[in-house]
């Protein structure tokens, strides 16, 4: 079978865009991430961001270079060291044992609907993943619910998944239970 590479290089060299594109119809497409972490991911799946902040863009979204809090955009982001300065509530370091990663001081949208608020409670699962074979991330799930502004009744739920990283300073945040993302950090790349 013959295939084509085709290379996609951001901000600074340190994401790459990497696509087999075989003769197929299941296409997937290698994302290099920083530190040498390579993800094998979907080829309908996009990429956005620079080397700090990239959000993969899984299904549906109006909006795919809006921020962190982005509504009604099915995605997961990969942070690095200069955004995780300021990702703790208050725009404090982030530390996985201390809380998730919420870049801000007030209640942000509710990632499916941005009419309502996102209130993120105490971790529910914690402990340690794999990402790839001799690599373990730290791992946190934290609940979310999605309230009012007016009188904070609970409209509907969801879980930020994190994987942390500390030899590389990287954060892997999931608020859309991404299909698939588990086993793919789980057969994650480590290249030098």
């Amino acid at each position: 079978m013959m295939k084509k590479l085709i290379t996609l290089t951001a901000v600074a060299g340190t994401v790459a865009l990497t696509a087999p594109v075989p003769a197929s119809a299941s296409v997937t497409t290698m994302l290099r991430l920083r530190g040498g972490l390579t993800l094998e991911i979907p080829s309908t799946w996009q990429v956005y961001g620079s080397a700090d902040r990239v959000r993969v863009v899984t299904g549906s979204c109006a909006r795919p270079k809006g921020g962190y809090f982005e509504p009604r955009c099915d995605s997961f982001w990969v942070i690095g060291p200069k955004a995780l300065k300021t990702g703790a509530e208050g725009f404090r370091p982030y530390n996985p044992d201390q809380g998730p990663f919420y870049p801000a001081s007030d209640v942000p949208p509710c990632p499916t609907n941005p009419r309502y608020g996102q209130v993120i409670g105490k971790a529910i699962a914690v402990g340690y993943r794999n990402i790839g074979v001799a690599t373990k991330a730290h791992y946190r799930v934290w609940p979310g619910r999605c309230v009012r502004h007016d009188n904070g009744e609970q409209k509907s739920t969801f879980n930020q998944r994190e994987w942390y990283l500390p030899k590389t300073k990287t954060l892997i945040v999931d608020q859309w239970a991404t299909p698939g993302l588990a086993a793919i950090l789980k057969n994650a790349v480590w290249e030098n």
